[in-house]
């Protein structure tokens, strides 16, 4: 049967390949051979010209025999469970042909593997007795339009590759008293040193590269007849940091993630490799990924993850004491996700990774508890008061943070920038949206009694208040607009607040708000309270019937002299965590019947504003640290085994 090699190469080499796979695919192929020296050629003009691009791989394995040809010109035959007999189209996925010269017994093969490949097309010439033996492969026509890595070619970078790749075969070399030397040889015409890329030479010796302890251990949930090595190094290294996990499958490394590099100890070169019977064969067809499934491919991470852990902190037991350190630091600043970061982490804590997973498993406990929220049975009902109040940590959570953005103000932002984390400008927020607004509506820095608001308006015009108070009324015109504005105490949209009885009429109550930038001169903050007034007077003309007090809060900055200007004007100094200043006011709505409006007008400087917050705040935040904490004790004590 013919095989369409061009078609063949597209389906088992997708576009997610790389040029390594043809220095793995020949090296395999020589230790196959039996090939203890191999020598890899690059020559390139330079990096930009990729057509340029040569590559020869020689060896002294015993050659293509007439079998081994034989296995070669036929596609898909394998006489052994982990080959797969496809490695070698990897050649023409990147090169459109690869001349090859091989010496075995007295005679000497060549021929030229390309997509139409014609196995009887080869020539074989007898030689002189010789002892030597061995292939040599050039690979010309670079089909690609450029080079994707500098790596691919640098002779350091394919030296390491080269370790990774093949160390369960360097391993079992070295196990065997036996050698195997690679050396890797890079000619350029162009060098580029800032990327590494110059002429030279390395050399891979399996003796001096290969030093790995071990560990056998059952592999439970997987073969009951089969056992796991655990093939292992962990060494102190002048270089960065470098960190190799990986299932050795079919003569290959195959690499997994158990762990990130952020979670590798600084300097340590570490190695772990997975060896077992039980994965042999069960690769895709270029042997690049596992073909577990799911269930086992968990199976395999849970007991690796496992012992990797045990080992690293038997060698490495400063691990375990920065993690604790690393826990209580997560515990401290997440309180509410406490009980959801991992107990048994490989490797260092990942801050960034452990929060993430920790908050998606929360997430996760979010959601089964409001699907279930119709059952209530005892554990259901504990459960979601757990998550409740997290839920109520991680808001509060989230007003710190609040807090902090706004403690990086300074004279070089605009009121826009203040306005925008208190309230975003232009926004209506209504009862009925509260829980949507709650992290984006922050009139709990100014009290936590005005979360009970009926309607917010911020950066809006006065007479916008109209739909909200539920008059009728034609539009009046206000050129100048309050920076946020705040009805709140009774919901004037209900049935008794819209009587038309005066008497039984609910009133409301309503919070104005003005925000100066910091760093203004004196007469410019002086003007804050004459404009509160007349905020009050123009909203108590519009709205007559329906506010039965008004809170003004003027938040501007507070120094000596606007302190004795405020208290000339007899302005109460309340106590605060800093400048705070009140007086009664009442706003005439009728000289002749004598009708006023009571007004409260607040002066407060922008850090009284923030630190009495921050205080209300962390009572809130005290109070939860303190219930995980005990949950935490609790939850120890209930694991602690009974003597």
């Amino acid at each position: 049967m013919e095989i369409n090699l061009g078609r063949a190469i597209d389906f088992f080499y997708p576009t997610s390949s790389s040029l390594e796979l043809v220095y793995f695919e020949a090296i395999a192929n020589a230790i196959d051979a039996g090939a203890n020296k191999i020598q890899v050629i690059i020559s390139v003009d330079a990096y930009s010209e990729p057509e340029s691009l040569t590559i020869t791989i020689c060896d002294n394995g015993e050659g293509f025999t007439d079998e081994r040809y034989r296995k070669f010109s036929k596609l898909l035959e394998t006489e052994e469970e982990d080959h797969k007999g496809l490695g070698r189209l990897v050649f023409l996925k990147y090169f459109k042909k690869v001349e090859i010269e091989s010496i075995f017994g007295n005679q000497s093969r060549k021929f030229t593997f390309e997509k139409n490949f014609d196995k009887n097309n080869f020539t074989l010439t007898p030689i002189a007795v010789s002892t030597l033996t061995g292939s040599i492969l050039r690979f010309s026509g670079y089909l690609k339009q450029k080079l994707y890595s500098y790596d691919f070619l640098k002779p350091v970078s394919i030296k390491q590759s080269l370790l990774y790749h093949f160390y369960p075969h360097l391993f079992s070399i070295t196990k065997s008293e036996k050698d195997l030397a690679i050396e890797v040889e890079l000619t350029t015409q162009k060098p580029n040193p800032e990327q590494g890329f110059y002429n030279d030479t390395q050399r891979l010796i399996a003796s001096q590269s290969v030093d790995l302890e071990s560990k056998s251990f059952p592999a439970e949930g997987l073969d009951l007849f089969e056992t796991i090595d655990l093939f292992y190094k962990i060494k102190l290294t002048n270089r960065e940091s470098s960190l190799v996990t990986a299932i050795c499958v079919d003569g290959r490394t195959i690499p997994i993630d158990i762990m990130s590099r952020e979670s590798t100890p600084r300097g340590y070169e570490i190695v772990f490799l997975l060896y077992s019977d039980f994965f042999t064969g069960k690769t895709n067809p270029s042997r690049e990924a596992l073909t577990l499934d799911e269930q086992e491919l968990k199976v395999v991470k849970n007991l690796f993850r496992k012992n990797a852990t045990i080992i690293l902190n038997e060698k490495i037991p400063s691990i375990q004491t920065e993690n604790k350190q690393i826990t209580e630091s997560l515990n401290n600043n997440y309180p509410h996700l406490t009980g959801y970061f991992d107990e048994q982490p490989i490797g260092i804590i990942d801050r960034n990774k452990a929060i993430e997973v920790a908050q998606r498993k929360f997430f996760q406990d979010q959601k089964e508890v409001l699907d279930g929220a119709n059952t209530v049975s005892k554990e259901q009902y504990e459960k979601a008061l757990n998550i409740s109040s997290r839920t109520l940590m991680e808001y509060i959570l989230y007003r710190n943070v609040i807090i902090k953005n706004l403690k990086g103000i300074d004279y070089k932002n605009t009121e826009a920038d203040i306005h925008d984390i208190i309230v975003p400008r232009k926004k209506i927020c209504t009862k009925s949206d509260l829980i949507n607004d709650l992290y984006t509506n922050n009139a709990w820095l100014l009290d936590d009694k005005y979360m009970s608001y009926s309607t917010i308006l911020s950066d809006l015009e006065i007479n916008k208040l109209m739909p909200h108070l539920a008059l009728d009324r034609e539009s009046v015109e206000d050129e100048k607009r309050p920076d946020i504005t705040i009805v709140f105490s009774n919901d004037v949209k209900s049935e008794e607040s819209t009587q038309s009885d005066g008497a039984n009429q609910q009133k409301i109550d309503v919070v104005i708000v003005e925000l100066k930038k910091l760093g203004l001169p004196l007469a410019k903050r002086e003007e804050i309270v004459s404009q509160l007034k007349q905020r009050a007077r123009k909203l108590a003309n519009y709205y007559p019937d329906k506010i039965q007090r008004i809170w003004f809060y003027g938040i501007v900055d507070i120094d000596k002299e606007f302190r004795i200007s405020l208290k000339e004007e007899q302005y109460t100094e309340l106590f605060s965590a800093g400048s705070m200043f009140y007086k009664e006011h009442s706003v005439i709505i009728d000289e002749e019947k004598d009708i006023r409006i009571p007004v409260g007008l607040y002066v407060l400087s922008f850090e009284t504003f923030l630190k009495d917050a921050e205080i209300r705040n962390s009572t809130f935040l005290n109070v939860l640290k303190q219930g995980f904490a005990k949950g935490r004790e609790k939850l120890n004590d209930t694991d602690t085994p009974q003597e």
